[in-house]
């Protein structure tokens, strides 16, 4: 590794390594491209007179400041914050290249490089405490972690807080969500406001703690998304507002406590490193979207043999309230059987079996509804597997009995609900999880769950996570709306798959919908329903209507042929809230989808991301008279090139899906 010192007037070549940087001389990283720019330094403070500084970081995008001066410290035990008084002893450089492939995700390949850094302090004083911070820009974004290697001066980890701070350089608009504890599903809206409006109501401080992922514009200089990870052995991190003034537009770090120990957020051994904090940057909201950095810092796969392993699209019960074929509700084995036939006549190869089958929290158990061998063995001949739901508390209890059952019941999947949880033992529970599943010939779909963080990159038989207010809202209330899923792509979804449940198709207008539990109406248009098909991934992709309401219907064709799982993903236009077209590729096919919220709109789309030759595009868009009757699906097919320009005309809550297929599959 290279040692770095950067001269400035007072250090001279003839200057020692550790003298010059005494001297607080501020250290830079830089992404390949030379675009992004991290700055390390001290700042001196007024309460101490030993030298040194408060540790902080800054961020230039394009030579414009997009991060001001930060502070970064760890407040650990009961003594002052590690970083609040130290000098930078030297600073390691490196560069590198995040070279893999991945099952069943936004990508199949990447191949993305960063320089790094790491920057190592130590605190003035008596206590001489170290750390370090590990940082990389990649041309994509910027990322960093704290260190803690072993030493003397810390017997043990006992971290009460992590002060990382976010100090935008004017006030953003954010797309945020507000949670009400540290004990959420992350189920809500994410609210467009002024980072300001968050820290002064009319004259009275105020503060709230926000989830990640959070967007943030600041205008005429960058788009940023802060994610998280690699999270295992830590709490997930959270950002509140401190500042209580209405001139005050800046985030700080706060730690999920320990539910034993509250005062803690993470109790351990030393060495030991934070997550990384994971700042993605770039010109437009799309480039987000389709940002690797939460895969680039993940660890690589766990999981030797991932033969096993299948994406793919699932018939689900729960939805629609169990109805058969009779249009009654009926949480049998027999109807079960129904749901299982639909799969295997639709071609996909799984069937969700929801709630309500094991003797109350027993997972060990069933309780005579549903005879879960019998449905395994009968969908086995059906050409179709079997996920079941279970509730997290119970898979916390008895996932060492219950996992090699549900194996030896030929058991697909686990869907674990309610988990609620992101403190330091809750985050050992999603890592737990899925190592026991993994061994198990088990795959895993989080819901009740905090957003992604990259442990499908980890443990692939992790497919996806809920962490989203989804269409399950539409059964009780008004919250799920085609505004929401116009904010979910450019917030939720840079995190990682999104298991949302789309497919609806009692579609209403913002007038016509009513809330009921038995055939759920769903807001917006049909073509819009079929849209997130391609806009929100994931690996297990739900068909959540009933079968009865896909009979006979020309734009179910769709859903039967769209991928779950992709080799690249481009969005070529979009507003957060406003609207979204995002093309992937699957193969040699293309798809696209398209969505707008309550306003119609005409969009036209460059093909630039088609392939060489000829192209037949299966069209399903709005009907002409979709803004009254949002069922109405209109579609046609066109031979298409690359280099043409589509145009796409939106209804109001509408959509438009397309299929490519290249003239030489004819």
């Amino acid at each position: 590794m290279l040692k770095v010192c950067t001269p400035l007037l007072t250090c001279t070549a003839m200057v020692s390594f550790a003298s010059c940087f005494s001297q607080t001389v501020p250290v830079k990283l830089a992404s390949p491209d030379g675009q992004i720019v991290v700055h390390f330094g001290t700042q001196p403070q007024k309460s101490t007179e030993s030298g040194g500084g408060k540790l902080v970081y800054s961020v230039d995008f394009h030579g414009k400041p997009v991060l001001s001066e930060s502070g970064l410290s760890l407040e650990l035990g009961d003594q002052q914050a590690l970083g609040s008084d130290v000098k930078i002893t030297g600073a390691d450089t490196g560069q590198g290249v995040d070279d893999y492939t991945m099952q069943y995700q936004k990508v199949s390949k990447v191949h993305d490089a960063y320089n790094s850094l790491t920057v190592h302090v130590v605190e003035d004083g008596s206590r001489h405490r170290r750390m370090d911070i590990e940082a990389r820009a990649y041309n994509a974004g910027i990322a960093f972690r704290y260190v803690l290697p072993e030493q003397g001066s810390v017997k043990e980890l006992q971290l009460r807080q992590e002060n990382t701070e976010f100090r935008l350089t004017t006030d953003a608009t954010d797309w945020l969500l507000a949670l009400p504890n540290y004990r959420s599903s992350y189920e809500s809206e994410y609210v467009k406001l002024p980072t300001s409006a968050l820290s002064n109501q009319g004259g009275v401080s105020s503060n709230f703690l926000i989830g990640l992922p959070l967007l943030m514009h600041e205008p005429g200089a960058a788009w940023m998304s802060l994610m998280e990870a690699d999270i295992e052995g830590n709490s997930s991190m959270y950002v509140s507002n401190p500042s209580g003034n209405w001139a005050g537009h800046w985030f700080v770090s706060k730690l999920a406590p320990r539910f034993d120990r509250p005062e803690y957020a993470v109790l351990g051994t030393l060495p030991h490193h934070s997550a990384w904090r994971v700042l993605a940057i770039a010109d437009d909201p799309g480039r987000l979207v389709e940002s690797t950095l939460v895969y680039d810092l993940s660890p690589p796969s766990r999981v030797q043999d991932t033969s096993w392993i299948h994406a793919g699209k699932a018939s689900w019960n729960w939805w629609v309230n169990d109805i058969d074929k009779n249009g009654n509700s009926a949480y049998t084995t027999d109807n079960m059987k129904y749901y299982v036939d639909f799969a295997s006549e639709s071609g996909f190869p799984y069937m969700m079996l929801d709630a309500g089958w094991a003797t109350g929290r027993d997972i060990t158990r069933m309780n005579g509804k549903i005879d879960i061998p019998e449905l395994v063995r009968y969908a086995a001949m059906k050409n179709v597997k079997v996920w079941i739901w279970c509730y997290s508390e119970s898979v916390m209890d008895q996932m060492k009995e219950a996992f090699p059952l549900f194996e030896k019941w030929g058991v697909a999947g686990v869907k674990i609900d309610f988990v609620n949880r992101d403190d330091q033992q809750g985050v050992q529970f999603y890592y737990d999880v899925a190592r026991d599943a993994a061994e198990h010939h088990l795959m895993v779909d989080f819901h009740g769950t905090r957003t992604p963080w990259g442990l499908e990159r980890t443990y692939p038989n992790v497919l996806s996570y809920e962490g989203v207010l989804g269409m399950e809202n539409n059964k009780v209330g008004r919250r799920d709306s085609p505004v929401d899923r116009a904010v979910f792509t450019f917030t939720r979804l840079l995190a990682g798959p999104m298991d949302y449940t789309p497919g609806g198709f009692n579609n209403a207008t913002e007038d016509g919908f009513v809330a009921q539990n038995t055939s759920p109406m769903v807001m917006g248009t049909r073509a819009q329903q079929l849209a997130l098909y391609v806009i929100f991934q994931t690996p297990i992709q739900m068909v959540s209507d009933s079968p009865q309401m896909y009979a006979g219907q020309p734009a179910f064709q769709f859903i039967k042929d769209v991928p779950v799982s992709w080799d690249s993903t481009h969005v070529l236009n979009g507003v957060p809230g406003e609207y979204i077209t995002m093309a992937r590729q699957s193969g040699d096919e293309w798809y696209l989808g398209s969505m707008t919220n309550w306003e119609s709109r005409k969009l036209s789309v460059p093909l630039s991301f088609l392939g060489e030759g000829s192209y037949t595009a299966e069209i399903y868009e709005d009907g002409a008279n979709a803004d009254s009757n949002p069922k109405h699906v209109t579609i046609r097919k066109q031979t298409v090139r690359k280099g043409q320009t589509l145009t796409l005309q939106l209804a109001q809550g509408g959509g438009c899906a397309i299929r490519f297929i290249p003239a030489q599959k004819h």
